[in-house]
């Protein structure tokens, strides 16, 4: 009896409590989004570093300071979306004064390239829309040769950068790359007509690096440099005000004794300087 009436009350169970199907479902959501539950110490690291960095510029010894600042955040996008999620906004919004951030399409091999260009459209038009800062590519100087140019082109018009990742070699063409390998052929991670990676490294490691630093420098840490010094100045202030021991009175104003005193000193000295252009315009004469 006992065996027969335990499935049934493992359905009644299922059927009359869907609070606990929904609370299921939420520690799957949960699991998905773990990245955004740990938003807090990932800013707090962008702004440890530049405590550390300011600590270390405001001291004696700025020879050798060591810059451990964040210059740029790769930010992944799901590729399983219409564009961005919630938790994708809320992220960028929260780093994007902070931190350079580039937006990534991941696992971009699961989609075909024409789903690729909507979705990049998509996140470009709602990254104007809740009006997220993204990394913005410098314009080229009209000096530049042509090459130059039409790779800043290739870069504008790419981003985000849609990637692929691999952690294994697999052989094509008789030559071994790095790539994933499926039932109707190979996805290569260093091949641009499949993904976006070789522009992405480049533009990280040869082209945009010194910009990402300067942009960095320049910007998010001087707001927050500034940001530091405007509290810093008023609670001195406000700590002045109402812990100093003595009472700030206003000046007195002088009387007409200590005016006419303040006058004769004046008088005296001017005397006293047109005496000294006379004998030096002497000498000179002499």
């Amino acid at each position: 009896m006992d065996s027969l009436a335990a499935p049934q009350d493992r359905l009644v169970e299922q059927l009359l409590s869907p609070r606990t199907q929904a609370q299921r479902r939420l520690k799957d959501i949960d699991k998905q989004y773990v990245g955004f539950a740990t938003l807090p110490n990932q800013v707090h690291y962008v702004d440890q570093q530049f405590e550390q960095y300011f600590r270390d510029e405001s001291g004696l010894n700025r020879k050798n300071i060591q810059d451990n600042r964040v210059h740029c955040c790769l930010y992944f996008i799901s590729p399983f979306g219409h564009g961005l999620r919630p938790v994708d906004v809320g992220f960028m919004k929260a780093v994007h004064e902070k931190v350079n951030i580039v937006p990534l399409i991941a696992k971009a091999d699961c989609l075909v390239p024409c789903e690729v260009r909507k979705l990049k459209e998509r996140i470009r038009e709602e990254i104007d829309k809740f009006g997220i800062h993204v990394y913005q590519f410098p314009e080229c100087d009209s000096d530049e040769d042509e090459d130059f140019k039409q790779q800043d082109r290739e870069l504008k018009e790419s981003a985000p950068f849609a990637v692929i990742g691999s952690n294994t070699v697999v052989e094509a063409k008789g030559q071994r790359v790095r790539g994933r390998l499926y039932p109707w052929g190979i996805v290569e991670v260093e091949n641009q007509a499949h993904c976006d990676f070789v522009k992405l490294r480049n533009m990280l490691i040869r082209t945009h690096m010194h910009d990402l630093k300067d942009v960095t420098c320049d910007v998010h840490y001087e707001n927050y440099r500034a940001h530091c010094i405007q509290q810093m100045t008023s609670k001195l202030t406000q700590d002045s005000r109402m812990e100093s021991p003595i009472p700030i009175l206003p000046l007195p104003t002088p009387d007409a004794e200590t005016e006419k005193l303040i006058r004769m000193k004046d008088e005296e000295l001017r005397r006293m300087q047109e005496m000294l252009q006379k004998m030096k315009q002497q000498i000179q004469d002499q």
